[in-house]
């Protein structure tokens, strides 16, 4: 006979939200199509719309309204040999406050040979006392193509949020060629505010980026680097074993969207999702 601890733990875990997309794009006759879409739980996926010859198109929808503690989602995209893909969401993505349990999402993306992925959803906004835990895992062909772009704030500044205590656990891996070629870890954990506020960490800053370019090269670097003065917030930039990383810091999440889509712009890798300009 379950006991009453087990009981309540049942149906908190019943209450959580799932959600699971898997979509695989091929290349046919010379454009990008769906060859496979599945959905399950609150995530879907929708197509727009493009012209002959530009990359397919794919954006996120959480019909779930944002995620919450206890709740897991999975993404995978498979991207076949030759296929062009641009993923996006319809919106920024919200973590609301949780009770003790994380909130878990695992994205997994493959490239295959000369295939091309620009991953470019919109921001993802942690609320005071949120807990993510997120993995992003990446294998790619060696002569594929990656632009990936993830942005992070700490609460809404236009709505007077602020965060205090939370949880961020951020782990990236990025396999080319079989081998691995980028791995970091990014962990914030208790009381986030002042974090955020040491100098060393982010000086009082709140909304964070890192856009990952692979192949990326110094002249990708220098590519950033000449936007020198333009930007609202601090942009930095490094280029080694084959791949570019820019990272960004801010003090909100628009001045943060205006340096991401400057830098885009100047590295012309990739359309800017057209929700993005909104």
């Amino acid at each position: 006979m379950p006991t009453a601890t087990a009981t309540q733990s049942d149906v908190f875990a019943a209450n959580r939200a799932t959600g699971r997309l898997a979509l695989t794009a091929a290349c046919r006759r010379g454009r990008t199509r769906r060859a496979r879409v599945h959905e399950d739980g609150s995530l879907r996926l929708r197509f727009p719309n493009v012209d002959a010859g530009a990359p397919l198109e794919a954006v996120i929808v959480n019909t779930g309204g944002g995620m919450t503690g206890g709740d897991r989602f999975s993404i995978g995209m498979a991207v076949e040999d030759d296929a062009a893909l641009l993923a996006g969401t319809t919106a920024a993505e919200k973590i609301y406050r949780s009770t003790g349990p994380d909130t878990d999402l695992a994205v997994t993306l493959s490239l295959g040979a000369r295939a091309s992925l620009a991953w470019l959803p919109q921001e993802t906004i942690l609320f005071d006392r949120a807990r993510l835990n997120r993995r992003i895992d990446i294998d790619m062909a060696g002569d594929a193509s990656l632009l990936l772009c993830e942005a992070v704030v700490f609460g809404r500044a236009a709505m007077g949020e602020t965060v205090e205590q939370g949880r961020l656990i951020d782990r990236w891996r990025l396999r080319r060629g079989g081998m691995l070629v980028y791995a970091e870890t990014a962990r914030l954990d208790g009381a986030i505010g002042a974090r955020l506020a040491e100098a060393a960490v982010a000086n009082g800053a709140v909304a964070l980026a890192t856009v990952l370019i692979a192949p990326g090269d110094e002249a990708v670097a220098e590519a950033v680097r000449a936007l020198s003065g333009q930007f609202a917030g601090e942009v930095g930039v490094s280029a080694w074993n084959g791949i570019a990383v820019v990272r960004f810091c801010a003090r909100d999440g628009a001045a943060l969207r205006r340096d991401i889509i400057r830098v885009l712009t100047a590295l012309n890798r990739s359309a800017i999702p057209r929700l993005w300009l909104n």
